[in-house]
């Protein structure tokens, strides 16, 4: 997964079931999202100014999704970045394997919603910038 790019990750149109009394959108492994759900968590109540992310991680896939609100996701995979501004509820960003994230702008009000395709494990994760660029480019000290 380390030579996966931001041109692998994408935004995904999720279906919406109107009706009068609210609107539906299911997400179903397999079909809505390329990998079988393991984890969900959601953010909320971060505070204006405050940022979230600064990470990568060597298998997880997510899908990240504005529940509520709006934020931005920048992702780099160590070459280029890509901003992506979620603010609809039937919109999700799959982020593959391999890619660093950091998350702000969140406006008032704001709850990421996040599918995750592993349980939590803390050896997954790169939290520091310097060691995603080695493990970016092939460097197997960090592993």
């Amino acid at each position: 997964m380390k030579h996966t790019t931001i041109d692998d990750c994408r935004i995904v149109d999720l279906r919406k079931i109107s009706d009068p009394r609210g609107n539906l959108t299911p997400i179903e492994s397999g079909a809505d999202v390329p990998f079988d759900i393991k984890r969900i968590y959601y953010l909320y109540d971060v505070p204006g100014g405050e940022s979230r992310g600064a990470h990568a991680h060597k298998e997880l896939y997510q899908l990240i999704v504005a529940a509520n609100g709006s934020f931005t996701v920048t992702l780099d995979d160590g070459t280029n970045k890509k901003a992506f501004t979620l603010n609809r509820s039937y919109y999700g960003l799959l982020v593959v394997p391999g890619i660093w994230r950091d998350l702000d702008d969140f406006s008032s009000g704001a709850v990421l919603l996040c599918l995750a395709s592993e349980h939590y494990d803390a050896a997954d994760y790169i939290r520091d910038y310097d060691d995603f660029l080695k493990y970016k480019n092939n460097d197997t000290s960090i592993i």
